[in-house]
């Protein structure tokens, strides 16, 4: 499964989430200074498959004292250059990075990118540059979600040694992600609303991501419970969830569940559609020829 099905949020979402973002890293820094605005400035409405990786979360750091002229250009140029525009952002990500090592910047740098690499389905990338930023910030439960829910569906159907200890990586962000963001602060600047947005669409991510994890690795009640909370705290369901809770479901011969769970994936436009529409055909016939367990 690649990891450009991971996402789906539109614009408010989008910058919903780069807010809870830029509080959990005011969150680890101790500071309750929230970002003067919350609107995206990108030129053009963002990918429905990846948070505006636009110019919203420039506004991070407004308040931190200036380092030179050169350094807050080159974060400026790469701030204002439109999530839209990729390829060029993440080459000045790139370059930022690398020019400057130990910069402030660094953070919105990293989490930035994860995102964009996401998108351009450069999982390598996402997965070394988010662990820099989880290692930075160690409560960006952003990017430990993104990371927990990115992995096991970027992996196929591995199953070497390697692949044991990625799943175990995902998992561990998962989890963390899911201690750490009811500990995060609402920044004043959004709503009530937009945080509990956010902050459920980041637990969906990190209950998705453990409930195939556990898939994976045969536990199929335990990905049951994984998944249904994700879709039902999901301000936003993911299809691909949904079409996951179906395969546990049928897994587990809950053949009624399954069939709804393919039902609410088969009624979304991804990519995935058809093949939902198919299983939840499937399971009708399972459930009306086959016993089915009760949960």
């Amino acid at each position: 499964m690649k990891a450009s099905r991971a996402w789906r949020w539109g614009k408010s979402l989008a910058c919903a989430l780069l807010v809870l973002a830029w509080a959990a890293r005011a969150h680890a820094q101790g500071s309750a200074s929230p970002p003067t605005s919350t609107t995206p400035t990108t030129t053009q409405p963002p990918s429905p498959s990846v948070p505006d990786a636009g110019k919203a979360d420039t506004l991070s750091l407004d308040t931190a004292p200036p380092v030179n002229a050169e350094e807050d250009a080159a974060f400026k140029a790469f701030s204002d250059a439109p999530g839209a525009d990729t390829a060029k952002k993440i080459d000045l990500g790139e370059t930022f990075a690398q020019k400057y090592p130990n910069s402030r910047y660094l953070p919105v740098i990293y989490s930035t990118l994860t995102i964009l690499y996401v998108q351009t389905n450069q999982v390598q990338k996402m997965e070394e540059t988010g662990e820099k930023e989880v290692k930075l910030t160690p409560t960006d439960v952003q990017t430990m979600a993104i990371l927990g829910q990115t992995i096991p569906r970027a992996m196929g159907n591995a199953s070497s040694a390697d692949a044991a200890k990625e799943l175990a990586k995902a998992e561990d962000y998962s989890k963390r992600a899911i201690d750490v963001t009811p500990t995060i602060s609402k920044p004043p600047s959004i709503t009530d609303e937009q945080f509990a947005n956010a902050k459920n669409a980041t637990l969906a991510m990190a209950h998705g991501g453990l409930g195939l994890i556990y898939l994976k690795r045969g536990k199929v009640a335990d990905a049951i419970v994984e998944l249904d909370q994700a879709v039902k705290i999901d301000p936003t369901p993911d299809p691909v969830n949904y079409y996951l809770l179906g395969l546990a479901d049928e897994k587990a011969s809950h053949f009624t569940d399954a069939e709804a769970a393919y039902t609410k994936c088969a009624g979304m436009q991804f990519s995935l559609q058809s093949t939902c529409k198919s299983k939840a055909d499937e399971a009708k016939k399972l459930g009306n020829t086959q016993l089915s367990v009760p949960k």
